[in-house]
């Protein structure tokens, strides 16, 4: 849902407008393909659009036609295939990325009861999970969990889908399914869950706090940043930050965290860090980082042990426990030491503990699942003799 504030200021627009659009989501994906099951963009009459839905090379085309596609729809809803296969013809698109898109193109009338409950969940940081009718007479309908509603449906129908939903949200995965009806072919059914909006709260209104703002911003992410120094924390220096906190001594604000959120602390102050960290230290967040050395923060959290009042003959282990929770020295190696690098490292390191990936490199990832480029080879050219 992160890509969802590239959309939301078009939606409102139109919306508020009464103007028709299209709403271009990929559903499915065989092989290979730049954009994810998920994806959406969002293409008013006049030819402005928002969001992607591949890398570059697909939006046009999808946006020239969407309107004239959408017309003889089931319920102004219609399912594209977009090939990149070779085997297919003459690569379309300039692609080259060798599979298949599926794209549900759909009007305003299916389309606005989704943004409307993207937009809710985008602003109120929650997850969503969407179930949507593919096909059938009922093209274009939904149902939302954690929402309770689905559109036009009889109440079986509306509890079935309503299930998948609520599947979805419980698995925190997106999936296809079929649901049998009284109709000859069965429904196809989309599921999409959403994730929650990331947050993430800077402690510290230094230079480098500046690009690490922008950067997390440009994510989609939630941006929060508070210090105690009034001067620095300031609407008009951190512009992109959703919102901005003054920390009053001996005061810690209720700030909106969730469990997903992530907290980087680089104040440069070792009472504000030590303080900020006593207040955050028992919270449970998706990651907590600490600029700066190890031993530096390993002596903080011996302090803080001792101010919560841990057993001296336990105060190593526990704070042992917590240097090993936290991220400290905060970021991943990647080379350099300005700000924005610095920036750059501390966000690629959150970025991975957010969707729990591996960090490492892409390529390498995909040399120890996939064919070596000589079997690859091999089968290409025994396909084109057969």
């Amino acid at each position: 849902m992160n890509d969802f504030d590239q959309l939301l200021p078009l939606w409102l627009k139109l919306s508020n407008s009464g103007e028709d659009y299209v709403q271009a989501t990929i559903v499915e994906v065989e092989g290979s393909g730049y954009r994810k099951p998920g994806a959406h963009m969002l293409i008013a009459a006049d030819g402005r659009r928002a969001g992607t839905i591949s890398g570059g090379c697909l939006e046009a085309e999808v946006a020239r036609k969407a309107m004239w596609h959408t017309e003889s729809g089931t319920n102004g809803t219609v399912i594209r295939r977009y090939s990149t296969k070779a085997e297919d013809g003459e690569v379309p698109f300039g692609m080259g990325c060798g599979g298949v898109v599926y794209v549900l193109l759909e009007r305003r009338a299916t389309a606005e009861p989704l943004f409307e409950h993207m937009r809710a969940a985008f602003h109120e940081r929650q997850p969503l999970a969407i179930a949507t009718i593919l096909n059938g007479k009922n093209a274009g309908s939904r149902a939302f969990w954690p929402a309770t509603r689905a559109h036009s449906l009889a109440s079986d129908l509306n509890k079935s889908l309503l299930s998948l939903a609520k599947e979805g949200f419980d698995g925190q995965r997106s999936f296809s399914a079929e649901l049998c009806t009284e109709d000859p072919l069965a429904w196809k059914i989309h599921v999409q869950f959403c994730s929650a909006r990331p947050g993430l709260f800077v402690f510290g209104a230094g230079d480098d706090a500046v690009p690490l703002v922008k950067l997390a911003r440009q994510l989609g992410w939630y941006v929060a940043v508070a210090d105690g120094r009034s001067h620095l924390v300031t609407k008009a220096r951190f512009p992109e930050a959703d919102d901005v906190h003054v920390l009053l001594p001996g005061d810690f604000p209720e700030l909106p965290m969730r469990s997903t959120d992530a907290v980087a602390i680089m104040t440069h102050s070792l009472e504000q860090d030590t303080r900020i960290l006593t207040a955050l230290i028992e919270k449970q967040l998706t990651y907590i980082g600490v600029l700066g050395p190890r031993s530096r923060t390993a002596d903080m959290l011996v302090e803080i042990a001792e101010k919560l009042a841990v057993p001296t003959s336990k105060i190593p282990h526990k704070a042992a426990t917590w240097l090993e929770m936290l991220h400290s020295p905060m970021g991943l190696d990647l080379g350099g030491n300005t700000p924005r690098e610095i920036a750059l490292a501390a966000v690629a390191e959150i970025q991975q503990c957010l969707h729990r990936a591996s960090g490492i490199s892409i390529s390498k990832l995909r040399a120890t699942r996939s064919e070596s480029v000589a079997e690859l080879g091999t089968k290409r050219e025994t396909a084109l003799q057969s």
